[in-house]
Order: C-alpha cells, then structure tokens, then sequence
C-alpha cells in the first residue's frame, strides 16, 4: 500500500472519529430530554426526585460522560496526529503543513481548552446560575471552531494527498 492511501486511510478514520464525536455529545444531551418527556420505567424515581433535580443528576451524568469521552477521542486523535506527520514527511512541505497544523490544533485542544472545560464544567453542572457560565461558553466555542478547523484541514490534506 502507497504511503499517501494510508494517510487518507488514516485521515479518514481522524474525520469519521471527529463527526462521530459531534453526533455522541449533542445526542447524549438531547437523550436526558427523551428520556424526560417518555420516562416508561423511570417515572417513579424521577418523580421521587423531582423533575428538575433529576434533570440535572442526569445531565451531569452525561457532561461526565462526554468529558471522557472528548479525553479518550483526543488521546487517540495524538497518536493519529503523530503517525500522520510521520507518514506526510516525504509528501511534499505543503502536507506536512497541514498535517502540522492538525497536531497543534489538537494539542491546544488536549492541554488547553479541554482542560478548561472540563474544570469550569464541574464547577457549574449544579449552579445554573454560577458566573463561570459565560467562560465555559466561550471556552466550548473555542472548541467548536478549533475542532471545525482541523475538518476543514483534514480534508483539504486528504484533497491533496488523493490528487496529487
């Protein structure tokens, strides 16, 4: 197999992994609202605990599932990042770059803005009015882009590697 069809194959399973991981985290959020508005065997306990307490017990319980999830996709995402530099290295300099570029974004995910996220999201899972709110906002946002950015960078590599 050519180097350049294992770095798509690589940068593929890095895309399909990214998308999947948007899908995982808003679906699990939305899943405390189903599970809410059809409860079936949960009625009891959730009205034992009050419809807004288990509200918030259950999205925190699914806050911390995501946050090791994003954990877990991110460790991986750096093995992927660093066999695709290794494999880019004799594609050309443009490849590399872009490729590079992928990695840094994803190390400031890894020990920047996860890590924030993680902190001030604990800080506010049972305070919706806590003032760290607007920070972990922005600090999701930042998240948001930077993981748009390393897509668009994945398949602009891919582009190239396929076409050139």
């Amino acid at each position: 197999m050519k180097i350049s069809n294992f770095a798509c194959w690589l940068l593929g399973g890095w895309i399909a992994g990214s998308l999947f991981m948007i899908l995982v985290a808003t679906q699990n959020f939305r899943s405390v609202d189903r599970l809410l508005a059809a409860p079936a065997r949960a009625a009891p306990q959730i009205e034992r605990m009050g419809r807004e307490e288990a509200r918030t017990f259950l999205r925190y319980q699914v806050s911390e599932q995501n946050r090791w999830y994003f954990e877990t996709w991110e460790k991986i995402q750096l093995a992927l990042g660093l066999a695709l530099l290794a494999l880019t290295s004799r594609q050309g300099r443009l490849s590399v770059a872009l490729a590079a570029a992928m990695f840094v974004l994803l190390l400031a995910q890894r020990f920047w803005i996860t890590p924030e996220i993680v902190r001030i999201g604990r800080l506010i899972d049972f305070s919706p009015q806590a003032p760290e709110r607007q920070t972990f906002w922005m600090f999701h946002g930042a998240y948001s882009a930077v993981e748009l950015a390393k897509l668009a960078l994945g398949f602009l590599l891919s582009g190239r590697l396929v076409f050139r």
